[in-house]
């Protein structure tokens, strides 16, 4: 059997990222202008919410059981006695750093990049502004499904990070004047396209309430040894968990 030739070049990738495989999906916009097309979701609904709690050690971002799935959150938990800590004492700190651990909603499209077509679908991450924008669009019947793949339309997308210290980055969102058809001549299979469109929340890990009590645990002692890591995680499983999590976060910030 020849050698697999798609698979020596995927696990050289994995060697020079120190065992991380290369994730080439997930899609962020450079300085300026570039124009995407959102595409057409199976379900119907091409612009999708999630929940992330951040702030939480070097975790980029957690999803968050309860707002995602219903199930019980100790970030959530722990967050919510935090501000209401200092509400009570009128801890202007401990309301900071509750707003800090508060879950934050991000919003996921599937997209092509226009002059990128041979990368197949992306997935790009967006802020509120640009969602409720996309969303105006869609409801205005000048513009109406522009994920249509034959009477949609592409949008012009700039993306600006201001050189103000501790300013966002900011989304403006145009469509094209014109209709267009989703795929062309660089885009030979439009179906195969849309079919390739990937399980958005999979692209994310899922974690059990347990998991996140454990990625709290180290957040919260993060001074102290993998050892006492599993010692404090026991005992913040049980009842007193939150409360005695706040009051050493507290006499930490102090």
């Amino acid at each position: 059997m020849a050698i697999n030739l798609d698979l020596m070049r995927k696990k050289l990738g994995v060697s020079k990222n120190n065992g991380k495989v290369e994730d080439n999906t997930k899609w962020r916009p450079t300085e300026g202008d570039q124009t995407v097309r959102i595409l057409p979701a199976p379900d119907g609904d091409p612009f999708k919410e999630f929940h992330f709690h951040y702030n939480v050690g070097k975790n980029p971002g957690i999803l968050c059981p309860k707002r995602n799935h219903g199930e019980e959150c100790p970030i959530c938990d722990f967050a919510s006695k935090l501000w209401r800590e200092g509400v009570e004492n009128n801890d202007d700190t401990a309301k900071r750093e509750a707003k800090k651990l508060f879950a934050r909603k991000r919003y996921y499209s599937p997209i092509v990049v226009r002059g990128e077509e041979s990368k197949g679908v992306r997935v790009w991450a967006y802020g509120k502004t640009a969602y409720e924008t996309l969303l105006s669009y869609v409801l205005d019947p000048d513009y109406g499904d522009i994920t249509h793949p034959e009477t949609g339309t592409d949008i012009v997308l700039n993306y600006h990070v201001p050189g103000t210290p501790g300013s966002f980055p900011k989304t403006s969102l145009k469509p094209r004047r014109r209709p267009s058809v989703l795929c062309d001549d660089d885009v030979a299979d439009c179906d195969e396209l849309i079919s390739s469109i990937p399980e958005i929340e999979t692209l994310f890990q899922r974690h059990t309430t347990s998991d996140v009590q454990v990625l709290l645990d180290d957040y919260l002692s993060s001074d102290v040894t993998s050892e006492s890591h599993s010692r404090e995680s026991e005992r913040y499983n049980k009842k007193a968990t939150v409360d005695d999590a706040l009051k050493n976060f507290l006499n930490q910030e102090s």
